[in-house]
């Protein structure tokens, strides 16, 4: 038993350690930059020595990917919740899904920002790419559960939803495109017109359920 206790505190203490330096590289990322932002630099914050770093990271890149995933992991829960309500629709899901995407509200305040300025594409295109990869095949069970259903109407559901996904990203991400807001809203509502024609569904029908959920 004193054996086993021990090696739960272990791994508990490997954790805490981890996410110690994962939650101070987001705030230092978000106040110095991520270029600007040393491996001294989060060591200095926490206290520890290079050697500790290195045992859970091999580089300042990799603490990037965990601070991104860390982010994408919270939407995750989210979209779970989503998947396993037998109340919702198709439709509906797929809705609550794309409300689930907003990032931002995940991250250390002024990390989206820094995550904008043109030296930090790399973090930026990292955080776009994750969110595809993960998100698409949970979009993809919903359609398929849609088609099963006789709902959608697709022969290329995974495809479609790393478009549509790749697509809104992109376009809605003021970050990448600095567009008004009253096209931006136009833009929105072009790629609903979009899904819709990827489900083939009726026109207008993805549209007046999003309206339920959006002020257009």
């Amino acid at each position: 038993m004193e054996e086993q206790e021990k090696k739960q505190r272990i791994v508990k203490e490997h954790e805490e350690r981890r996410r110690e330096i994962v939650d101070t590289a987001a705030r230092l990322f978000a106040q110095k930059g991520y270029g600007q932002c040393s491996v001294n630099d989060i060591l200095n914050a926490i206290g520890i020595a290079k050697g500790t770093f290195y045992h859970y990271f091999k580089s300042k890149e990799e603490v990037l990917d965990a601070v991104i995933g860390h982010s994408l992991d919270i939407i995750m829960e989210r979209v779970g919740e989503v998947l396993h309500n037998t109340a919702l629709s198709p439709e509906d899901k797929l809705l609550h899904i794309f409300l689930s995407m907003r990032i931002e509200d995940q991250m250390e305040e002024g990390l989206l920002e820094e995550m904008h300025r043109p030296e930090n594409a790399l973090m930026h295109q990292k955080s776009l790419v994750l969110l595809v990869t993960r998100l698409a095949p949970l979009l993809t069970r919903v359609v398929d559960e849609g088609v099963e259903q006789g709902v959608f109407h697709t022969e290329y559901s995974e495809q479609y939803m790393r478009i549509f996904l790749a697509s809104a990203a992109t376009l809605l991400d003021d970050g990448i495109f600095e567009v008004e807001p009253e096209k931006m809203q136009e833009m929105f509502l072009a790629l609903l017109s979009v899904l819709e024609k990827m489900l083939g569904v009726e026109k207008g029908s993805v549209l007046s359920r999003a309206e339920k959920y959006w002020n257009f």
